[in-house]
């Protein structure tokens, strides 16, 4: 017998409103998830089992909003080698491209979701010398140019893969130590943090030169999670390593934090910026607390007296969230085997 899966759907008070919320519970405790681009698959979410060892899956849920449940698609969940460490779904929001999936664990994996199920496309690995693999962190899908996809490793290395061809595009010695995390700025231009702690930025025009946004201010904290700001590419947030504060950057003044949100009363394990509103940015972590700022009334430098305009308590340790691209009023968080959606 399969675990049971609670699905509900609850109305709690965040700040002076009533919030909607749907929550899905998974057999399993849950790490990567993300959304659905597409406009036709609104409610759609793909969610990444944790099991500290091979045997992993992935469930595709989707709410139905007129009775207000979630649930999974059992014709689409697939097996995941260990634990996906990232899930993205194509960045195509009118459904133009066959709907894919992109996983990293040991390797990127692209997986294509059809009515008869899911099939693995691709596998691709750059190590092809070597019997072992360098885990993969993290990676990003570029909005832009969705054929290009970018991955970070703790080899100290970033990829860059045309995923149609199968092909590496590049491949960069990106930092002195693991690489936990890349976000794409444009086209060409992305940027990556790492163990060594610092954040950098590299233009693919110019693979031999990078430039640092930002150190750690004690040496040698990592630098765990980075967003860059898609509604204004001047800005972007990182998380250091066991900190209750998220850091963000302006990348005309590198090395000064232009603010630090520092409302967390415990570790900060997740960011993500609102993908139609260039001053909010939304946080979460082990306090159990998912917080939405507004960085408009930031002012300059290091401002650390923001609060956040809106808070949501959990269940338990926040350790995932993601902003909805084609439904901007929701975010979904991942606490224990839970996953949630607010509209916020």
């Amino acid at each position: 017998m399969s675990a049971q899966q609670h699905m509900e759907q609850s109305k709690v008070m965040i700040g002076d409103k009533c919030a909607e919320i749907y929550t899905y519970e998974s057999p399993d405790l849950v790490y990567a998830m993300n959304w659905s681009n597409r406009r036709d698959k609104k409610f759609r979410l793909a969610v990444g089992s944790f099991i500290e060892e091979f045997d992993n899956r992935v469930e595709i849920i989707t709410l139905n909003d007129e009775t207000g449940k979630f649930s999974s698609d059992s014709q689409l969940q697939f097996q995941h080698p260990y634990p996906a460490t990232k899930i993205m779904f194509i960045p195509d929001k009118e459904g133009n491209c066959p709907d894919l999936v992109a996983t990293t664990g040991d390797y990127l994996r692209i997986w294509q979701l059809t009515e008869e199920g899911t099939t693995l496309q691709k596998l691709l690995n750059n190590n092809k010398n070597s019997e072992f693999c360098a885990p993969l962190t993290s990676f990003d899908w570029n909005e832009t140019d969705p054929k290009r996809l970018g991955t970070s490793s703790i080899d100290t290395t970033c990829t860059i893969w045309d995923i149609e061809k199968g092909m590496v595009d590049t491949q960069l010695i990106a930092h002195d130590k693991e690489v936990y995390d890349i976000a794409w700025g444009g086209v060409g231009v992305f940027a990556s943090v790492s163990a060594d702690g610092s954040v950098r930025v590299f233009d693919l025009r110019d693979k031999e030169h990078s430039t640092i946004i930002y150190e750690s201010p004690q040496p040698d904290t990592p630098l765990l999670r980075l967003g860059w700001n898609k509604q204004d590419p001047r800005y972007m947030a990182t998380l250091l390593m066991d900190s209750s504060k998220v850091v963000v950057l302006d990348i005309r003044f590198p090395t000064l934090p232009v603010a630090e949100l520092q409302r967390h009363q415990a570790s900060v394990n997740a960011l993500a910026w609102a993908p139609h509103s260039s001053c909010h940015i939304c946080t979460a972590g082990d306090d159990s607390q998912a917080l939405i700022w507004d960085l408009s009334s930031m002012s300059q430098p290091m401002d650390t007296s923001l609060d956040p305009i809106l808070a949501y308590s959990a269940g338990a340790e926040v350790n995932q969230l993601q902003w909805s691209t084609t439904q901007p009023d929701w975010v979904a968080i991942c606490f224990g085997s839970k996953t949630q959606i607010l509209r916020v």
